[in-house]
């Protein structure tokens, strides 16, 4: 197979969809296929949404046809935060690719679950200070307290 040449915005669709099957080893999913006219996603953002994808959830697995950093939250723990994004979302499609994802790139049982529960942690204490109107100021206040004693107790080392 020849060199594939990186083309900016927009971008044919033959090229893109061959910077995908080089990628993902033949494969074109659907969210970047033509196989449903009324699903095609436009030419005129295809290449753009392809890069998005791949920098945020293959990258540095699936690097980038021209010179690109690499995202700095390593690919398990950015798995892990789709986990948790997701759990509140309840996309039908996000939770399993995540999970599926999170797995391949080394993340445990036990971390799934954990980044469930605090997805579910987190928005339940998110529900119960908006619902009963927490003063924004006061819980400002608050967390400068929490974090200046936080900074007390945390080992020279980091966590």
């Amino acid at each position: 197979m020849t060199a594939i040449q990186p083309c900016g915005n927009p971008c044919s669709r033959e090229i893109v969809q061959e910077k995908i099957k080089k990628a993902l080893c033949g494969g074109v999913p659907g969210l970047f296929s033509d196989r449903d006219p009324q699903k095609t996603m436009p030419d005129s953002v295809l290449n753009f949404e392809w890069e998005l994808f791949r920098h945020f959830e293959l990258a540095p697995v699936v690097e980038a046809d021209y010179p690109a950093p690499n995202p700095v939250i390593p690919l398990k723990y950015r798995q892990l935060i789709g986990i948790a994004i997701h759990a509140e979302t309840k996309c039908q499609f996000c939770a399993p690719f995540h999970i599926a994802l999170a797995k391949v790139f080394g993340a445990t049982d036990a971390e799934i679950q954990e980044a469930v529960n605090y997805a579910k942690h987190s928005v339940g204490i998110s529900a119960y200070l908006n619902g009963l109107d927490f003063d924004l100021d006061e819980f400002l206040k608050e967390l400068d307290g929490l974090i200046a004693c936080l900074k007390t107790k945390i080992p020279r080392t980091g966590v």
